[in-house]
């Protein structure tokens, strides 16, 4: 997700390739990366309540703050945001200000994952210091990483990288050798990469990145595209342009990963900015949900997301525009409609 959220709240984004695997010299008939890694909660396919589907839901969610729209939907997965450095040491944190082992946190997680639900890690964002480029070295990058993964009691990680950072070529390096690390140090380890996309699909520091972690070694589970902010002249259908995107980066994750079709469909997530965007042009409407969740079904795309639960209601009458782009959707709604509408 994007800057103008709430620092304490934090933002979004990176993937899991299900079942695709990670290193270019696959077969190009693989069907995903990391092939026997755990998926989101029982697999990618099943969701708390139970029921089966080819796409799974896994919203991002303040890790410090409940919503009441958190189990709409009943997400398989929760990707808790954000984990970051504290200040300008190698010490991760929710947000920069809350402690990792913070006894409410861990009571919050407890709450997300009574039902059976997952949680995933989400480390970096698009606010403060990420941990790649507070950390001296790739081992005391890797255990601040397994600090958090431990914390959050889960083998679930997510790294969003955007903005500055994903520009960033030694902390990138950094970052790669870092969880190549943690993977031989946990071999049940899933990883994914929330990265920022447009219509033509990832940008060529989006690709690097990948590329960085494939000649590591690191096995990817997913890569989530941010499926929003294209720019202001980016001003018809978001549905539309989401659906485009995805089909550019599917392209892009069969190169990089050596991935069949549909391995690469398998490997891909999609993270939807819901209602309005900091970008005036961009409204995500419920139709919109409704169609980006009919696409990822249709192809088998591993699970779609949205930032985030505690916007998924209608701004009050007095909300001023900041609020539709930290506490509300900004757009006529039932409150946890996204998250429906996300789920089929």
């Amino acid at each position: 997700m994007r800057t103008f959220l709430k620092p304490a709240a934090g933002l979004v984004c990176a993937i899991t390739l299900a079942t695709a695997g990670c290193s270019s010299d696959k077969d190009d008939t693989s069907d995903a990366a990391g092939a026997g890694r755990p998926q989101s909660g029982a697999s990618p396919s099943e969701s708390a309540s139970g029921t089966t589907s080819g796409t799974a839901y896994a919203p991002y969610v303040s890790a410090t703050t409940a919503s009441g729209n958190d189990s709409a939907g009943s997400p398989s997965t929760y990707n808790l945001a954000f984990v970051i450095a504290d200040g300008s040491a190698c010490t991760p944190s929710w947000n920069g200000t809350t402690a990792i082992g913070d006894s409410a946190v861990k009571s919050r997680i407890s709450a997300l994952t009574e039902s059976g639900s997952a949680v995933r890690v989400s480390f970096g964002g698009a606010s403060g210091k990420e941990l790649a480029s507070t950390c001296d070295s790739a081992s005391e990058l890797a255990a601040a990483y397994g600090k958090a993964l431990d914390a959050a009691g889960t083998t679930e990680a997510d790294f969003d990288v955007e903005g500055t950072q994903l520009a960033d070529s030694d902390s990138v390096a950094l970052r790669s050798e870092a969880i190549a690390l943690l993977q031989k140090e946990r071999e049940d380890l899933s990883v994914t990469f929330t990265l920022p996309v447009m219509p033509s699909g990832l940008d060529d520091d989006g690709v690097a990145l990948l590329e960085s972690a494939n000649d590591h070694g690191v096995e990817v589970s997913t890569v989530n595209i941010m499926t929003m902010n294209y720019g202001s002249s980016y001003d018809d259908d978001m549905g539309d342009y989401a659906k485009t995107s995805a089909r550019a980066a599917h392209g892009q994750l069969k190169t990089v990963f050596g991935l069949s079709d549909s391995g690469a469909w398998k490997g891909l997530a999609l993270t939807s900015m819901l209602g309005v965007n900091d970008v005036d042009n961009e409204t995500f409407s419920l139709a919109d949900a409704a169609e980006v969740r009919a696409f990822a079904e249709e192809k088998g795309v591993a699970w779609v997301s949205m930032w985030s639960t505690f916007r998924d209601q209608r701004c009050g009458d007095d909300a001023s525009a900041d609020d539709a782009a930290t506490d509300c959707s900004g757009v006529e709604q039932e409150a946890g409609a996204f998250a429906e509408a996300f789920t089929g």
